[in-house]
């Protein structure tokens, strides 16, 4: 059974991320299943750290931005909106180049709280980072 209060779609998405950090970071959203949104990023320039492994930070963006698109498919009123609260990562081993992919899931899903887990792995499928995610639903700015 779905999950979702308003059905997700990867090109609103996708169009919802130009010109932010999303896009810059080259961010794809994947897939989206009854209870999942997956997405990738790619390992290069723009998303590694000095010594040429992926940056931490970025694993932490890929993470909120899944979640973040995927919360706000659940919201209980049509006046509020999911902003992130906290957010933490284990990274649990490095990446190089290729691809990362994520797949976040809902924990909980109430009416002023979410928690997602966001599961990130290299492109052989092995964990990299586990993140999870709390977020505040509040009413909608303006």
């Amino acid at each position: 059974m779905a999950i979702w209060t308003v059905t997700p779609n990867l090109e609103h998405m996708a169009e919802a991320s130009k010109n932010t950090a999303v896009s810059h970071m080259g961010i794809e959203y994947l897939e989206i299943g009854d209870d999942y949104v997956k997405g990738r990023m790619p390992v290069d320039q723009r998303t590694v750290q000095p010594f040429g492994i992926l940056h931490g930070g970025s694993s932490v963006l890929l993470a909120e931005t899944l979640g973040s698109m995927a919360a706000n498919c659940c919201l209980k009123d049509k006046n509020t909106v999911a902003v992130g609260l906290d957010i933490n990562a284990n990274h649990i081993r490095p990446v190089t180049g290729g691809w990362v992919y994520g797949t976040a899931r809902a924990q909980h899903i109430g009416s002023t709280t979410q928690v997602w887990e966001i599961r990130l792995e290299n492109e052989q499928g092995k964990l990299t980072c586990i993140s999870r995610l709390t977020m505040a639903v509040t009413k909608r700015p303006g």
